[in-house]
């Protein structure tokens, strides 16, 4: 999902107090998908931060709101003091430096590097899932008709899946044993895959089943769903 506008041309990172710290600009919860990943992947680590939550594409007063926070204009932003982080991977791999005993990433060397490397697939690929099936936590969950790109999209998701739980499922029930922040890479596909009613595997099935059991990822589908703001565009199939 693209969020926020173009940014203006001179931006300094803003100067936000929070008692924890960290503040997190996310995204309404029921649609941005990009706001999700490292949400949960802080909640699940354990990283205590202040949450503010922008809504998108509401005017100019909130566009600028976002324009306030980061240069790229959209979410999610995290600001730890004088710095400002936009991005959900950068801020993930932020996040991992500064607390490297969360467990953001598996403490293999091969593990983490492949988890990473899915992450990255993630964050930069499945162009046609992303389109075709918009987070929408409210939606009526029912199928649609997709593409064939679409569906080769979500044949790739599977087998990452499955490969990943062959590979490391003895340790855990979610990509790569615990939680990591691979796991919230992929979160918003846990979302998209049963909205829109989507047919998968019985390995698969039982990841989205874990999935939707984790307390943060939970916390995250009740906030979204506890959402009442209706944005038009993204109402559409």
């Amino acid at each position: 999902m693209v969020e926020g506008a173009a940014a203006p041309m001179a931006w300094s990172a803003p100067q936000r107090e929070s008692a924890m710290g960290l503040v997190l600009y996310i995204g309404n919860k029921n649609y941005s998908s990009w706001s999700m990943r490292p949400w949960v992947a802080m909640k699940a680590a354990g990283i205590p931060f202040e949450e503010v939550v922008i809504p998108l594409y509401t005017g100019a007063q909130d566009k600028q709101r976002i324009l306030d926070v980061t240069p790229s204009g959209k979410v999610p932003a995290l600001v730890d003091g004088d710095v400002a982080v936009w991005d959900s991977i950068a801020i993930i791999e932020y996040l991992a430096e500064k607390f490297p005993v969360a467990g953001l990433w598996p403490r293999d060397a091969a593990a983490r590097a492949h988890a990473r490397a899915i992450s990255a697939e993630m964050h930069g690929g499945f162009g046609p899932l992303r389109k075709e099936c918009g987070m929408n936590i409210h939606r009526p969950i029912r199928a649609k008709e997709l593409s064939e790109d679409a569906k080769d999209n979500i044949a790739r998701v599977q087998e990452i899946w499955i490969d990943c739980r062959k590979r490391y499922g003895a340790d855990g029930p979610f990509l790569f044993g615990a939680f990591s922040a691979a796991d919230a890479m992929y979160a918003p596909v846990v979302h998209r895959l049963r909205t829109y009613a989507i047919d998968v595997k019985p390995e698969v099935r039982v990841y989205m089943d874990a999935m939707w059991s984790h307390p943060a990822f939970a916390e995250w589908t009740a906030g979204g769903l506890a959402e009442t703001l209706v944005i038009e565009r993204f109402e559409q199939d």
